[in-house]
């Protein structure tokens, strides 16, 4: 049936100036399940991929645990688990099974010890070895891998790997626990499997169990498959960039299907939450008047009900005034989630700038973004920008924890959106 999915579109204002030259336009486009499907959730195939290695002793063994135990009761009769500790090899404590019997899930767990080093890669296999007993289109199929250190030299193993899962449609959910992790292989992995990476910190032990409980919630959640996203311009009309806005900022691929058509794939959408993306185009110079530049084209299925292909589509329309001070007012929602894609740009390119030593430029990068934060309302990760600015100023580096923070913290500025 139609209508499981509504597709709506706002702009950063109703009507252009007329100025007789391309403007810069920003489509803000959500799709997101309705109500004909407020009721359908499928079963999980999920996996836990859990780090035991050496540095894993003490406080962080014991949270991760909980965390762990606290996330398999959530799961229910249909929904099958697995479990799986790393720390130089792989070893399957739980083999995939349905999530059932949670007392000898919770013995499994509390055994497990710390000890040795660290290869993502061999957990990462057998997690994904679990999962591919259970795969088919009636399950969400997730990896959650959990990791508080630096893997040993197979990073190339761990990106083909995320690779693979992407091609299974098998996001991974990458946390780093504390700060002695490889950021860009989390981000990475994250990336290519269709997934999200974040940071844990390690000096507070509800996040863990916060982030197990949210990553279990978000799959529950997940009821469209395999949504992607169409947009067909008319003529003139150049996409610039495209970004995720929900549920992270995350700047997306894209692909030309030809001159006039760009294709965004958008994976799966959850209940309540969806996916918002904003794109950023340049249109050619018109005269006063309402014109379509775009239709927005979205292709998904809801295997729980057997729908396939489905599609829905709404235009892209623009108005162009003559008046000044009509096109002076704008959307206030669109400009908000602007202001924060723009901060979340800044920090990047500090951190960027940071890393190639140019440290007047990451240090007037980050002052800038904290500016912006303040307005916001940001005021914690405003502080956490100025005190690395500082730290560039005073020791030519930034900490550790402080750079994983403030790029972590940034992805999550448009989870609180006012119009």
């Amino acid at each position: 049936m139609p209508g499981e999915v509504s597709l709506t579109v706002r702009t950063n204002k109703v009507n252009f100036p007329v100025t007789g030259t391309p403007q810069l336009v920003y489509v803000l486009i959500e799709a997101m399940p309705t109500d004909a499907v407020a009721t359908v959730q499928m079963p999980l195939n999920f996996a836990l991929v859990l780090d035991h290695s050496g540095s894993m002793s003490g406080a962080k063994l014991a949270n991760m645990k909980t965390a762990a135990k606290m996330a398999t009761d959530q799961m229910g009769p249909n929904d099958i688990v697995s479990i799986v500790v790393y720390d130089e090899k792989a070893r399957v404590i739980a083999a995939a099974q349905a999530a059932t019997n949670r007392s000898e899930l919770h013995r499994e767990i509390d055994r497990i010890r710390d000890r040795g080093g660290t290869a993502i890669s061999s957990g990462m296999q057998a997690g994904l070895s679990e999962l591919r007993k259970n795969l088919g289109p009636g399950r969400v199929s997730r990896l959650l891998l959990l990791t508080d250190g630096q893997t040993y030299g197979d990073e190339p193993e761990c990106h083909r790997l995320a690779a693979e899962a992407g091609r299974l449609e098998i996001p991974v959910t990458a946390f780093g626990l504390g700060d002695d992790w490889n950021q860009d292989l989390l981000d990475g992995i994250a990336r290519e499997s269709g997934g999200v990476s974040d940071f844990i910190d390690d000096v507070t032990p509800q996040k863990i169990i916060d982030q197990f409980q949210q990553s279990v919630t978000s799959a529950q959640a997940a009821v469209v498959k395999n949504a992607n996203l169409v947009l067909r311009l008319v003529t003139g009309v150049i996409p610039k960039n495209v970004w995720q806005v929900r549920p992270q900022i995350a700047k997306l691929g894209q692909r030309a299907l030809s001159d006039r058509d760009v294709q965004v794939y958008l994976g799966d959408l959850e209940k309540v939450q969806g996916r918002s993306v904003l794109i950023e185009m340049t249109v050619p110079a018109r005269q006063p008047g309402r014109y379509r530049v775009a239709q927005a084209e979205l292709d998904y299925e809801v295997p729980a009900t057997g729908l396939t292909h489905e599609t829905v589509r709404t235009d892209v329309l623009l108005g162009f005034t003559g008046d000044p001070s009509v096109a002076r007012q704008v959307d206030p929602l669109v400009m908000n989630v602007v202001e924060k894609v723009t901060t979340f740009k800044l920090q990047t390119r500090a951190l960027e700038e940071a890393q190639a030593g140019n440290i007047a430029a990451a240090t007037q990068k980050l002052r800038a973004a904290a500016t912006r934060l303040l307005e916001m309302g940001e005021e914690d990760l405003a502080a956490d920008m100025q005190q690395e600015a500082a730290n560039l100023e005073q020791k030519g580096q930034m900490s550790s924890r402080g750079t994983k923070r403030i790029s972590y913290a940034t992805r999550k500025l448009t989870q609180k959106l006012e119009d």
